[in-house]
């Protein structure tokens, strides 16, 4: 794995992001299911890190998983993100950290309805939304 593009300290961070943002990306937090701003959001555009503005994923690959959380089929870039093994909560899962400042988004999962066979379920906080022009 590369070094990070962007390298703060936590001091930093904690001057940049609110305390439930900073929570998710720095922490490796988790919003409660179906709270999230888009987790049943439909507009046109692109999602990206909430932490960098790094973009992750394009509308056109978001579905409704009926999860709680925004999931996507694959990310704008396959070297946006960065996949690391997670064994918290006594269960083993794949975490998902944007590639340019290393921010927590959330896990992926191979049990995707669409042709990539992937879902990845991303926090809401992790992520800021721009409509398309």
């Amino acid at each position: 794995m590369s070094a990070l593009k962007v390298q703060k300290t936590e001091a930093e961070w904690k001057a940049e992001l609110n305390e439930e943002v900073f929570h998710i990306l720095r922490q490796k937090g988790t919003e409660r299911a179906f709270t999230g701003e888009y987790s049943n959001h439909n507009e046109k555009g692109t999602y990206h890190c909430a932490g960098c503005d790094a973009l992750l994923f394009e509308s056109n690959q978001k579905f409704d998983s009926h999860c709680g959380w925004p999931a996507f089929d694959a990310p704008a870039e396959e070297t946006i993100i960065h996949e690391h093994q997670d064994r918290s909560f006594g269960m083993v899962r794949t975490e998902v950290t944007c590639s340019d400042c290393g921010g927590h988004l959330g896990h992926v999962f191979t049990d995707g309805p669409t042709k990539t066979g992937l879902r990845y379920c991303i926090n809401s906080l992790a992520l800021k939304f721009k409509p398309s022009a």
